[in-house]
């Protein structure tokens, strides 16, 4: 064996050389994800608050991968994927709060400081925010407005808005299982937050009486 050929490729049984291979850095476009931080201001504390809002959006994005399954899981009626998606969800929003520590870090001052260099941005117009809210219930099609600037992303939320939400669907499902809800509420205007319905009261009581 050439040994200095082997030490040159693996170390301790690892592999070295990635010339023809796909790396670790590869794979996770780390080039790409870690060049996307560009501070506008000097101060040293805009280099947290950017990484801070970047992380929360790929958190984000692992949510709503994880409720646009689950809404057509529900809608299948295959529950228990459902349930272990949802109890991931659970994770990542615990993981998003406890983020926020991080930049609990940061002073009012330090803020303060960095803040003119912001502009009219604002944690208000996450289109992922915006989303996560549709797909749970919460709409108003008013918000839709602050995303006009980006066509791709206002038909995206415009989608999800004119869709069924997950309680929607969990509904939808538990009229086909035989509890009476009322016709309204099984085909009402979708754009609409959800609203109180007596016979879905009287359903969910019957689900945990059982």
């Amino acid at each position: 064996m050439d040994v200095n050929k082997d030490t040159t490729q693996t170390w301790h049984g690892a592999q070295m050389d990635f010339s023809r291979d796909m790396s670790y850095g590869d794979y996770l476009a780390l080039d790409n994800i870690l060049t996307a931080q560009h501070p506008r201001s000097p101060n040293h504390n805009e280099m947290l608050f950017i990484i801070q809002h970047q992380t929360s959006e790929l958190w984000m994005k692992l949510m709503l991968h994880e409720l646009h399954a689950v809404r057509t899981l529900i809608h299948d009626g295959d529950l228990p994927p459902a349930f272990k998606m949802l109890a991931r969800v659970a994770r990542i929003m615990d993981q998003l709060v406890h983020a926020w520590d991080v930049l609990a870090t940061m002073t009012p001052p330090e803020y303060t400081a960095i803040r003119p260099f912001l502009g009219n941005s604002s944690g208000f117009q996450s289109c992922q925010y915006r989303e996560i809210e549709f797909i749970l219930g919460n709409k108003n099609a008013a918000l839709l407005d602050v995303h006009r600037k980006t066509p791709d992303v206002y038909a995206r939320l415009d989608t999800t808005l004119r869709a069924p939400s997950i309680y929607d669907e969990a509904i939808a499902l538990m009229a086909r299982h035989g509890f009476p809800i009322d016709a309204d509420r099984l085909a009402p205007d979708w754009t609409l937050a959800t609203s109180s319905n007596e016979s879905v009261k009287a359903a969910w009581l019957s689900v945990y009486q059982a």
